[in-house]
């Protein structure tokens, strides 16, 4: 238990009539605390992850650029480009638009990095115009970032169906040990309140569910992904993604695996951005936690390679003849007789620290 002022550290106590206590240096609001509670678990990275349906890439790049610099965001999924190939393209102030389009007047999806994240992509998949991924390593930890444009509620129901098969062979390819974050503009609504859906989905939501909002529950139960946005208690204003008219809903999303999230701490729609005419960016917080691996406890071994030395050898020599009682000849047993020279070994050569001269805890991923 740690009780924590502005004027001392860290105030540890044992029991609950707290016999003890140590006293840490002089801190501002537990800071030292909050330093050794890190340093426990390992390394973090912290991501600010987005998703925004741009309308078109066409004259917004930079403008694109200044509002995920001002904003601190490090990973954007866009839809609707209507750019046209399979290309990467600087959009200014270091970020890099990974994108796919096969008509310029529709559709289109892309991935923005900022430029430390750009060395970082191990593979680009671009599946069609509506879904496209980009797989990252970052400190050890593998990055899978979907963008995905679900088409419309008045298009056909097949072109709907195609989409999601998209989505799930995508979904398939990445390695269950993989993280994978989708940013997607759905097209549905999920709805507020999360009864008998509670493993994939939070209660705030926005208004009704659709039939388009249900596909995207049953992806998310499918593929045991859970629809982030749904899970931060936001006012409305924060929670509303498309605003068009007197329309107010929920359409764009961010989904991530069940498992991984406890490393998503927010997310939220930010507002007073004008760089999409009816969509507005939602924005997560991820911390991809990374820790030392354990090290393998090592065998303390004899050091033999000291009789090299003559000195120890004669030493070795004398100190073995005197455990076998003056013999010349040695005992029937030889277990007992080898267990006399390790045990004479250890005695006169000693034993080494058990540590590897190269082991500096290499990272994995928790």
């Amino acid at each position: 238990m740690y009780l924590t002022t502005t004027a001392i550290g860290t105030v540890e106590l044992q029991g609950a009539g707290g016999n003890w206590a140590t006293v840490g240096q002089r801190s501002r609001g537990g800071r030292r605390v909050t330093r050794q509670r890190e340093k426990r678990k390992g390394k973090s990275v912290g991501l600010r992850i987005g998703t925004l349906n741009v309308g078109t890439m066409t004259g917004k790049g930079r403008e694109l650029a200044d509002m995920m610099e001002r904003r601190k965001v490090d990973i954007l999924c866009v839809q609707e480009t209507r750019w046209k190939g399979s290309k990467a393209r600087s959009i200014g102030a270091g970020f890099k638009l990974f994108y796919y389009g096969v008509d310029s007047k529709r559709n289109g999806v892309g991935v923005v990095l900022k430029e430390e994240f750009v060395r970082n992509v191990l593979e680009v998949k671009r599946v069609s115009d509506r879904v496209m991924s980009l797989k990252l390593e970052i400190e050890g930890v593998m990055l899978n970032v979907v963008s995905g444009y679900a088409p419309q509620v008045g298009c056909e129901l097949e072109e709907k169906e195609r989409f999601w098969c998209e989505l799930d062979e995508v979904m398939e390819s990445i390695p269950t040990g993989d993280r994978v974050v989708i940013g997607a503009d759905f097209n549905g609504h999920v709805g507020e309140g999360n009864t008998g859906d509670e493993e994939v989905m939070g209660k705030f939501g926005v208004k009704e569910r659709n039939l388009e909002g249900q596909m995207v529950v049953d992806f998310a139960k499918r593929m045991d992904m859970a629809v982030v946005n749904t899970y931060f208690q936001k006012r409305e204003e924060h929670r509303v993604t498309y605003k068009s008219g007197g329309r107010r809903t929920q359409v764009d999303y961010i989904l991530c695996r069940r498992g991984n999230l406890k490393e998503i701490s927010d997310c939220k729609v930010v507002v007073g951005e004008s760089v999409a005419r009816q969509h507005r960016m939602v924005v997560c917080r991820m911390t991809l936690m990374v820790c030392k691996k354990k090290r393998s406890k090592i065998e303390k071994k004899t050091k033999w390679w000291k009789l090299k030395k003559e000195e120890c050898c004669e030493e070795f020599r004398q100190k073995l003849r005197q455990a076998l009682g003056g013999q010349v000849v040695l005992p029937d047993d030889w277990e007992t007789t080898a267990e006399v020279i390790r045990e004479t070994g250890r005695k006169v050569l000693g034993l080494s620290s058990g540590r590897r001269k190269d082991d500096k805890g290499d990272l994995v991923v928790e």
